[in-house]
């Protein structure tokens, strides 16, 4: 058995998962997110003793501990260089860690955990090679090459949402223009979703916006396509070719066996991905699409699973 650690801003969330990438059980508690390194893993060790106690599992049983963090990760030392959410630079999670428990421990970026895990639940021999993207707050990404998590010469590699899609456009949270994340990300989605509400204040979309408390969300441009309103087909229709475009240009660079889309926007589902897929095989390369495109199946036990299996 091996223990996954989603370590998060807000929240520290661990599992005990088994060979075939199970969930068994899982706790979590909130993050001290300003607080030293030390103490947010004594708060992980504590819980991960807690989740070992009320399974009755010895910790000869766990092979070994993976933790995925947000930032730039030194993966060979398992040390968080630095993340932005968390007071952690140049934090020696791995070594911290073995402090409370002597099992091999292993740190990993959490979009690539999450990237690690979907590759196991595609649960295909036949594929090796995935890149999995998230559409939330940002756009994230991980890249699995001969199923082993791709992270460049300084570990940071899979920045996919900081690929400029449109020169000189919007501004990023990275500070560039026109980013990937800038168009495709939730958070875009629902500037977006405000911005038509206040240009069309008759449309279904202004109406939900209303109901909403004068907020959007990822959801409503989609709920008032589906109800045939013609602002949120317009919103959903440009959605669509930002995450499309970028998607071909994955194609065009890696030629993945599979594309995974996660986060909060893929909840779409079909209405998300039917016009994603059909936009990509028109548009990629030579036009002889290889690529499975599909939407994640693990939700947010992606990276718990990714995490325990850094270790595998």
């Amino acid at each position: 058995m091996y223990l996954g650690v989603d370590l998060g801003g807000t929240g520290i969330k661990i599992g005990l998962v088994d060979e075939n990438g199970s969930i068994l059980h899982k706790d979590s508690c909130p993050t001290q997110a300003m607080e030293d390194y030390k103490i947010i893993v004594k708060d992980m060790a504590s819980l991960i003793k807690k989740i070992l106690n009320d399974t009755d599992t010895n910790t000869m049983e766990i092979k070994a501990i993976g933790i995925g963090c947000p930032g730039s990760i030194d993966d060979k030392n398992g040390v968080v260089l630095y993340a932005n959410n968390l007071n952690l630079h140049n934090a020696p999670l791995s070594c911290e860690l073995k402090k409370y428990f002597d099992i091999p421990v292993y740190v990993g970026n959490d979009a690539n955990c999450a990237a690690l895990g979907e590759f196991f639940a595609l649960n295909d021999e036949n594929i090796t090679d995935i890149v999995a993207i998230t559409l939330g707050t940002g756009v994230g990404g991980g890249i699995i090459i001969n199923k082993k998590i791709f992270t460049g010469t300084n570990g940071i590699a899979g920045e996919l949402g900081h690929t400029v899609i449109n020169v000189g456009g919007e501004k990023c949270s990275c500070g560039r223009n026109g980013c990937w994340e800038a168009y495709a990300s939730a958070t875009a989605l629902i500037r977006d979703t405000e911005k038509a509400a206040k240009e069309n204040p008759d449309s279904y979309v202004a109406k939900l916006v209303a109901e909403n408390g004068g907020k959007a969300s990822g959801e409503i441009s989609f709920n008032a396509a589906k109800a045939g309103d013609e602002t949120g087909k317009k919103l959903v229709e440009n959605y669509v070719i930002y995450v499309a475009e970028g998607i071909v240009n994955i194609v065009n660079i890696f030629q993945p066996h599979a594309v995974v889309i996660g986060g909060g926007v893929s909840n779409a589902g079909d209405a998300l991905l039917t016009p994603v897929k059909e936009y990509v095989k028109k548009n990629a390369y030579g036009g002889a699409l290889q690529t499975k495109i599909s939407i994640a199946k693990l939700g947010n036990d992606a990276g718990i699973i990714g995490a325990a299996f850094l270790g595998k």
